[in-house]
């Protein structure tokens, strides 16, 4: 029988071999200044190298749907997005496919479906990535010697480090949005969305801080991480926020890495109903045959889960 370092040594194996290789233009984070690029629809204004106590520097990506005044007493929604590179821009993305959501939130606030919201796209630091999307609970699974010692050996790194990555997006990007752009700050005002690991690292932010994020987006989520996504979803039935005050939406396809997740689903699934999600009202899962673990695929259905968290 294979002990556990094993099984996680094999699985982050598999899953880092299946990642793309990054095609980011390193020119892009070589400077510390504020690009403003404009988009047909709207704008994406790029805060490099972003300073943190907590993280590396990183770039930060802004989207200003079309028409954002920074002046009205309207304000807006904040969605907070992960995986920054892939999220506005083709030329930065790992695959040469972008999700398109500048496009879609900007197309679907001028047709009424979702409220006026500004997106907020922090880059991953690639090497960094696991260990920081992956949660770090239960903290006797996560600190374990074997665990440790696997990760080292598969990403460079001894230890995880997600915690320190929400403390970064909470304690110090957050209140950098909230103070610079005009916002609303509240927590019905708040989600988080990410794909793969970024759809774990958003479950666990919204579990973690459900005092700031009242939606979280979970699209094509990475559960069968060996050992630590076990570990992590046992403690979801005592860490789910509040039904009455929060939102969660997952899905999944049936190709490639999203091939494996559907069995995964259906547990977390019957833990929201444990815990008082109602499917359709504050939780949605959904599965789309055909679908992969790809850009190609989150870009074709992005707006299904921005509707449903920004509606």
């Amino acid at each position: 029988m294979y002990s556990y370092k094993s099984i996680f040594l094999i699985g982050v194996i598999l899953f880092l071999s299946c990642k793309q290789e990054s095609k980011i233009d390193q020119k892009l984070i070589a400077e510390n200044i504020e690009v403003i690029t404009d988009n047909t629809k709207g704008k994406v204004i790029i805060h490099e190298n972003f300073k943190s106590e907590y993280v590396i520097p990183r770039n930060v990506e802004v989207f200003l749907p079309d028409g954002y005044d920074a002046n009205s007493k309207d304000k807006y929604n904040v969605l907070y997005m992960h995986d920054g590179q892939n999220v506005f821009n083709p030329k930065t993305s790992y695959t040469g496919i972008d999700w398109g959501v500048d496009e879609t939130v900007d197309s679907l606030i001028k047709i009424g479906k979702i409220k006026n919201t500004i997106v907020v796209a922090p880059w991953n630091t690639e090497k960094k990535r696991f260990s920081e999307y992956m949660p770090e609970a239960p903290a006797e699974a996560t600190s374990s010697a074997e665990v440790k010692a696997a990760l080292k050996q598969n990403t460079g790194f001894d230890d995880l480090y997600s915690d320190e990555y929400l403390k970064f997006l909470v304690e110090e990007l957050k209140p950098f949005i909230d103070k610079t752009y005009n916002v609303y700050t509240k927590i019905e005002n708040t989600s988080i969305m990410g794909s793969s690991m970024g759809g774990l690292i958003s479950l666990y932010a919204i579990c973690k801080y459900p005092e700031v994020f009242g939606a979280a987006g979970c699209v094509s989520t990475h559960w069968p991480v060996p050992v630590l996504g076990e570990a992590y979803m046992q403690t979801l039935p005592s860490t789910l926020p509040d039904p009455a005050t929060h939102k969660i939406y997952f899905d999944f396809g049936t190709e490639t890495l999203d091939a494996q997740y559907e069995p995964f689903q259906k547990r977390v699934d019957q833990m929201m109903k444990d815990k008082g999600y109602t499917e359709g009202k504050n939780w949605i899962t959904k599965k789309f045959e055909g679908a992969a673990h790809h850009e190609k695929s989150w870009n074709e259905r992005v707006h299904i889960p921005l509707e449903f968290l920004l509606q």
